[in-house]
């Protein structure tokens, strides 16, 4: 089975997401829909709120289907 890993990235935050371990939970989407929400394409927008807030909201993934990479910026 392919494992595929979509990534969203703005400035120096990328949110990765795992499809294949996603259980969802539907965290994400609850606690900050403005970002995650699974009725759009793409679901994951990394400008509808402060790098902050999503990289908090990222870190409550139960599964670990999204992470997360600060990129240094050039």
């Amino acid at each position: 089975m392919k494992h595929i890993t979509k990534t969203y990235a703005i400035d120096d935050l990328v949110v990765k997401w795992e499809p294949h371990k996603c259980i969802h939970s539907a965290i994400c989407f609850h606690g900050l829909p403005s970002v995650f929400d699974p009725r759009k394409r793409p679901w994951v927008n990394v400008k509808g709120a402060p790098k902050n807030d999503i990289a908090e909201q990222v870190r409550k993934c139960p599964s670990g289907a999204l992470s997360l990479q600060m990129n240094e910026r050039a």
